[in-house]
């Protein structure tokens, strides 16, 4: 199929929204369709794929019948989408959530099982008379399995096929086609209001349940008030404040309410390049991710997700320190194997489609950094560090002494051959830092001196052989010429003063090799894959956070607001940006990204308020020892 089919078919990236319930999600597009759905947990199989295979994928449509026009938003505070349909005779609403645990109305404690594994979606009619189309096409096992439809009576389906099985309730009259899907027609009328649910089970636990409507419009109200509830405890009130939010609820729509585990993003093999390779599986923890996110939570008066991640690590390691590794899955799996699925067609025919992530083996010497850094954050905001999480983190410093030396594959997961990556010996040094510092405020036992001498110690070599002889700037690893777009983070992490002359320097390198446009790319050496990559937004706005510490406002503010116009209509972005069409291009939406605005949006706050411009991602360096 050429590439003008294949954009006839599937929507841009631009075109979906996100639903959450903190343990499962949902893509819906524009046109009323949920493309992407895994009910159960994040990185579940889905009941829905289209946006991965139009044909095998499965989806669940509700819209006009005939040509129509749309506007969407979501309500505000909430992860609860609303879109709005007009027709040449009226118009409806299309309201979507996926409704949040909650404990029972009785307070008899745990919901059952599945209980809320549910999509809920309701159609009013506003204006006029609309005939609306409603199909509901599940697919298991990422379109492997196309499961059995039974109609129970003619407002009742179930559909099951290998581990899964679905009940669907309609407030309209359902058929069954040949083509094992459910389809409703109707009219709805100004004032009419359409109930229709999606509840997840296991066959061998199919019980057909009826939800009345009291339950499901209690259940939207619940949801309602949760998202609320969270939102109005945003501490944020500076400019950008509403993109700020959104992006708060992006980032706290992919933590997992009940494991404290945090995704990279809700989708899987969305592509860095249409038609290429780089397809990547990012519904896993990575630590690197869930620790930038949450220190974006903390800059916004966020707690209790950094409290929920320290246990979920504390749990996922058993303690030790030498069984870190660079992501898990949500429940703390330590096994993430990557498979390739040779029968899906990829997002515009961007092949493999891969589940698990090979990644997941790497070395990666960033990851002691970023979690000291997040243990003195949590300390800082006034989190308690016991005893036994001190030896843990003590543990870490131990490993980093006795790996720093090593190459590794660096925070972008390079798939060549292991190298010295300057950031990565940064983080090293960041780990070392945070725990002279954690041992000095909480009094715990440690070695401070062989600590501060071990700091020393990386930094001195970083300084050696990390700077370009001549230019004076950064380099990507140890005797190389390349520069890359992590030597934006050494003045965020405390590394260097904003006014040290080096990082200006790589700046200005940076600006010369990997910026077009205002957006940069990570590098430009051989990583090991073939093809191309978009321009990483979170490295866009990491040179708006560096524009800001060297003084030039004016063009952080610039850069910034640039960069805010690749959002989609309801404010969400991917991980990149193709840098010929400004399409969004890989995962999406994108943890990193969306922690990249809070992050530049409140270095900004600050300066405008005469402040230090660091960022939220750098509030912890504030008092980083020399």
């Amino acid at each position: 199929m050429g590439e003008r089919a294949y954009e006839q078919r599937y929507p841009p990236i631009s075109a979906y929204a996100l639903l959450s319930d903190c343990h499962s999600s949902a893509l819906v597009s524009r046109e009323g369709s949920i493309d992407w759905c895994c009910i159960q947990r994040f990185d579940g199989n889905p009941i829905f794929s289209r946006i991965l295979d139009w044909e095998r994928g499965g989806y669940f449509r509700v819209a006009p019948c005939g040509i129509s026009a749309s506007t969407r938003q979501y309500k505000p505070g909430t992860n609860i989408l609303i879109t709005r349909f007009e027709t040449e005779t009226g118009a409806i609403t299309v309201t979507d959530l996926l409704p949040v645990r909650r404990s029972r109305p009785d307070g008899s404690g745990t919901v059952r099982p599945h209980e809320y594994d549910q999509i809920i979606r309701i159609v009013e009619g506003v204006e006029g008379e609309v005939d609306v189309e409603v199909r509901f096409a599940p697919r298991f096992d990422f379109g492997l399995t196309i499961p059995r439809v039974e109609i129970v009576d003619e407002r009742l389906a179930v559909t099951f096929g290998g581990p899964d099985a679905l009940i669907y309730q309609s407030e309209w009259p359902i058929r069954r086609t040949q083509g094992h899907e459910c389809i409703s027609v109707a009219r709805i009328v100004k004032g009419e209001r359409r109930r229709l649910i999606v509840s997840y089970t296991q066959p061998h636990e199919l019980a057909p349940r009826t939800f009345e409507r009291d339950e499901i419009d209690r259940r939207f109200e619940d949801t309602c008030e949760f998202w609320e509830e969270w939102s109005n405890r945003c501490a944020y009130e500076g400019p950008y404040r509403e993109q700020v939010l959104r992006s708060a609820l992006v980032l706290k729509g992919l933590t997992h309410s009940d494991t404290g585990a945090i995704i990279a993003a809700p989708t899987t093999s969305l592509p860095e390049e249409i038609g290429g390779v780089r397809n990547w599986d990012y519904r896993y923890t990575w630590l690197r991710d869930s620790a930038w996110i949450l220190e974006s939570l903390f800059g916004l008066g966020y707690r209790e997700e950094a409290d929920a991640f320290r246990r979920f690590i504390w749990r996922t390691t058993a303690g030790r320190a030498d069984d870190l590794q660079l992501m898990y899955g949500i429940g703390g799996e330590r096994l993430l194997p990557e498979v390739r699925l040779n029968h899906m067609d990829g997002y515009r025919g961007s092949r493999p489609v891969r589940i698990g992530n090979e990644a997941s083996k790497q070395f990666q010497l960033d990851i002691p950094g970023e979690m000291l850094d997040l243990a003195w954050l949590f300390h800082k905001y006034g989190g308690v560090i016991d005893l036994g999480f001190w030896e843990f983190l003590v543990g870490i410093v131990e490993f980093v002494e006795k790996n720093w030396t090593r190459p590794d594959s660096s925070l972008w997961e390079v798939r060549g051959a292991p190298r010295h990556f300057v950031h990565s010996k940064v983080m090293c040094w960041v780990a070392v830092d945070r725990a002279v510092q954690l041992a000095r405020t909480t009094g715990f036992p440690a070695p401070v001196a062989h600590w501060k001498a071990l700091k020393n110690q990386i930094r001195h070599r970083i300084e050696q052989e990390g700077v370009h002889p001549d230019k004076g700037f950064f380099v990507q690893s140890f005797g190389g010429q390349a520069v890359d777009a992590a030597g934006l983070m050494l003045p965020l992490e405390g590394f260097v003063a904003p006014d040290d002359p080096r990082v200006r320097a790589t700046v200005r390198e940076i600006e010369t090799r990997l910026v077009q446009d205002g957006l940069v790319k990570r590098y430009l050496t051989d990583d090991g894959l073939p093809g191309e990559e978009g321009f990483f937004l979170i490295c866009s706005f990491w040179l708006v956070e560096n524009y800001a510490v060297l003084g030039e406002t004016d063009r952080a503010i610039e850069l910034f607001e640039h960069l805010l116009g690749f959002a989609n209509d309801v404010g969400l972005l991917a991980e990149e940006v193709d840098g010929v069409t400004g399409g969004l291009l890989g995962n999406f939406p994108q943890g990193f990204s969306h922690l990249g605005l809070i992050s530049a949006a409140s270095t900004l706050a600050a300066r405008s308020r005469g402040e230090a411009p660091l960022s939220v991602h750098s509030t912890a360096k504030r008092n980083s020892a020399a």
